[in-house]
């Protein structure tokens, strides 16, 4: 990696009709490690989200509150950000599309792509509702999926196949707001021009962009033709109205990716020009740009985003990092199911840093869903954290705070097994930066397996029976035991910030990724102090019966 390099790292947008679970934290905690490794490192990274903040889903929530949607978009844009900086989810600026910014950029974007003629007019049949004398926009109707006949998506894609189409393709489609069967009306709208975009793409996707599993994916869908992407919606419609067009609006998908760029347009601002908005976007930039998504929204973002920002005249992504679902139970997590455990509910039981652990150990490069097991969930954290990891610390810490004044010894009692700790820096980092994180987790755990097997060899508790005569000898394997435990505190900073500040307190020593190689002589701790407590089966139920309670 070239140090002379800056890092713009993004997440996919919260959508701002409901409060997060646990499945949304998954993506912004993968992001964020990744955001604090390459700082780490030394790199010059800056964080960007926001919150989606248009579309039907909203317009209709805000009714069925009685609140008009600016209101509710402002709540829950406030929440969001609480409840993620909960989880240590550090934005440098988290935004939402409803603003100036972004609205000045769509409508900029929108005149670019027109005058190139990108953007085509055409009349298509639509959904009508008689009963309500009004057009459906796609989340005003649900049917089964015509590609995988799933029941009860919505009018635009497929929430289990990720499919997108039109709504007059759905199967046995019904209005939401009548329960009526609508019928086909025409109705003029503004089309994006993907299928000119297909050369240009089919070569973007093979330059290292993507893994080969999303190529083959999105293979499948050059293979039954791009089609034009309606960017517009017919009123009532809760977004961004188009100009010198009566009664339409920007579909939310072209306004949303646009805030990728509206948001670090505003950070620049804030931040008073020490950097700037053409350092990353420019198609001149050598700069790196990480986005991370889900699955599901992939066809937007391997698609239509490059797209619209080649038709621009900007540069793309680097590297586009996709995970699957979270499931709970073997089913997705999600606001629609009820299937889920709120963001809120669960940090009132446990320690982030858990959660965080938890899905480490699982992000991979791989699309497969997660699945959020409470018995694997209390094994892990209680077995690999608690036992072996914070039991490490407390075991050496327990000599070094009673016998030798908190100060650690002048030699490393084994120095070949102190390079192995440090040397496995290099495989580690290999893994951070290919986004393999369950790999990091993997080897941490064969570390703290050889540093637990040698503080059992040792048995230094054994030896303080006569401390008199082997006290040098304990004072060493103790404080070889608080290095072991500090290199892997090292490794686990960027995965578990809150334990990484505590262990910091504990340790006297900022835990940087350069100094490992110095091994802590004559150093002084400061006394062991509980950093963190086991799971309990009664903290579960207690959490499991509240989610269960609670409407989110």
């Amino acid at each position: 990696m070239n140090t002379n390099k800056k890092i713009l790292i993004t997440c996919a947008l919260p959508y701002a009709n409901g409060e997060l679970h646990i499945g949304h934290i998954l993506e912004h905690v993968q992001a964020d490690i990744c955001v604090r490794y390459h700082r780490m490192k030394g790199h010059e990274v800056y964080f960007i989200s926001a919150d989606d903040s248009h579309g039907t889903p909203i317009m209709l929530k805000a009714q069925k509150n009685g609140i008009v949607p600016e209101k509710m978009i402002l709540k829950m844009y406030n929440k969001h950000k609480k409840d993620l900086l909960k989880f240590n989810i550090c934005y440098d600026k988290y935004y939402l599309t409803h603003s100036k910014e972004n609205y000045r950029l769509c409508i900029l974007i929108y005149k670019i792509l027109k005058k190139k003629k990108l953007i085509i007019e055409k009349e298509i049949f639509q959904l009508y509702d008689i009963k309500k004398n009004m057009f459906l926009s796609d989340r005003f109707v649900q049917g089964t999926c015509p590609k995988c006949f799933s029941k009860q998506q919505f009018g635009d894609n497929c929430n289990i196949c990720g499919a997108t189409y039109s709504s007059i393709e759905l199967i046995q489609p019904k209005s939401i707001l009548s329960n009526s069967i609508p019928v086909i009306k025409k109705s003029k709208h503004l089309f994006f021009d993907l299928p000119y975009f297909e050369k240009f793409l089919k070569i973007w996707i093979h330059s290292g962009v993507i893994t080969y599993e999303i190529i083959n994916k999105i293979k499948e869908w050059f293979k039954s033709g791009l089609q034009p992407w309606n960017i517009s919606r017919d009123s009532p419609y809760f977004g961004f109205k188009i100009p010198y067009i009566l009664e339409k609006y920007f579909y939310v998908w072209f306004d949303a990716p646009i805030a990728y760029l509206s948001t670090l347009r505003k950070l620049c601002k804030e931040k008073n020009k020490k950097i700037l908005f053409q350092e990353f976007w420019t198609m001149n930039s050598k700069n790196l740009i990480y986005q991370f998504i889900g699955k599901d929204i992939i066809y937007f973002h391997s698609l239509f985003w490059p797209s619209i920002l080649h038709g621009i005249n900007f540069r793309k992504p680097t590297k586009l990092f996709v995970h699957g679902h979270v499931t709970f139970d073997g089913k997705k997590m999600s606001k629609s199911s009820g299937k889920l455990i709120g963001a809120t509910v669960y940090l009132k039981y446990f320690d982030s840093d858990y959660l965080r652990y938890y899905y480490a150990s699982k992000i991979s490069t791989c699309i497969t869903d997660i699945d959020f097991n409470l018995t694997e969930f209390m094994h892990k954290i209680n077995s690999n954290i608690i036992n072996k990891i914070i039991n490490l610390a407390s075991r050496s810490a327990s000599f070094i705070n009673k016998y030798f004044h908190n100060c650690l010894s002048e030699n490393v009692e084994n120095f070949s097994l102190y390079t192995k700790f440090t040397n496995a820096k290099t495989i580690i980092s290999k893994h951070f930066q290919e986004q393999n994180i369950y790999l990091v987790i993997n080897e941490i755990v064969k570390l703290s397996n050889l540093a637990n097997q040698y503080l059992n060899n040792k048995a230094p508790w054994k030896l303080a029976k006569n401390i008199k005569q082997n006290n040098h000898y304990i004072h060493e394997i103790s404080s070889m035991g608080i290095n072991m435990f500090y290199i892997i505190m090292v490794y686990l900073k960027p995965i578990l910030p809150n334990l990484a500040r505590k262990s910091e307190i504990f340790l006297n020593k900022d835990l940087n990724w350069n100094d490992i190689k110095t091994p802590l002589k004559l150093h002084h701790i400061n006394k062991f102090q509980p950093l963190l407590f086991r799971i309990t089966e009664k903290q579960i139920a207690s959490m499991l019966k509240e989610s269960n309670n609670k409407n989110i």
